[in-house]
């Protein structure tokens, strides 16, 4: 999963030199007719926007989008390689404990990829404590599978807080801007001030739509990681119960 975080930083960051020489070159050549601008497309006017937000500035932004969404984008194909069909899990474990096969059952779990195997594997391979000794093993276990479930989502929690940050503050040197510029003109009018109040609000603008996309994201991993808790708990209560039923617990 390293290597996979960090070949989508990679592109990430390739797609964001990428965007920063366009909005260079674009910079260059916006100076066009304003009728062009009825039959732009919306990649362009995303552009257009990015520019007129000051782009050296908007860059941080973009910057903090590419890494939530490459942290994003890691933990969903995580979770959904740790996904487990429980049932048939259990189906097997029960097919091997019915003929006497603990260490059956053991490579039963350890041929199956996620959390909720690894959990019940050791569950299985505690059975010679009793009844209390699997479920001991189990809750242990089970936290330490949590942790590496919940991996990552504090930097995700950082660039949901991190890009509207960002945007208000891009709004203030906005701010700061516009002001500065009726200070040297000494004259309060529209076309003075109308530049840095458009980088203001574009700035924020940005900050939050990348806020809200990865906030998104980060309510679908948060419930889905919540999904597989809940399938482990359901799946060692199980445990128990098929090793009770079979006789599986060594004295």
């Amino acid at each position: 999963m390293r290597k996979l975080l960090a070949l989508l930083l990679i592109l990430g960051f390739v797609a964001f030199n990428s965007a920063v020489v366009s909005a260079q070159d674009a910079q260059q050549t916006e100076q066009t007719s304003s009728a062009s601008d009825e039959g732009q497309s919306g990649y362009q006017m995303l552009k257009k926007q990015f520019i007129d937000g000051d782009w050296r500035f908007m860059s941080f932004v973009l910057v903090t989008m590419i890494l939530g969404l490459a942290f994003c984008i890691e933990r969903i194909i995580t979770l959904n390689i740790a996904t487990t069909n429980t049932d048939k899990l259990l189906s097997r474990i029960d097919d091997r404990l019915k003929e006497k096969d603990l260490d059956g059952a053991m490579e039963v779990c350890k041929a199956t990829p996620g959390p909720t195997a690894s959990v019940l594997y050791e569950g299985l391979k505690n059975a010679d404590g009793g009844p209390e000794a699997v479920e001991k093993a189990i809750v242990a276990y089970g936290s330490v599978q949590m942790g590496l479930l919940e991996k990552g989502l504090v930097w995700i929690s950082l660039f949901i807080a991190l890009a509207p940050m960002l945007g208000f503050m891009g709004t203030v040197i906005g701010m700061i801007q516009a002001f500065q510029r009726i200070e040297d003109v000494g004259d309060l009018s529209p076309a003075v001030v109308a530049g840095g109040i458009k980088v203001a609000l574009l700035t924020t603008v940005f900050g939050l739509i990348v806020a809200i996309i990865l906030q998104i994201f980060y309510n679908y991993i948060v419930s889905k990681i919540d999904s597989i808790t809940n399938r482990m708990e359901d799946a060692s209560i199980a445990l128990v119960d098929i090793m009770e039923e079979n006789n599986a617990f060594k004295k």
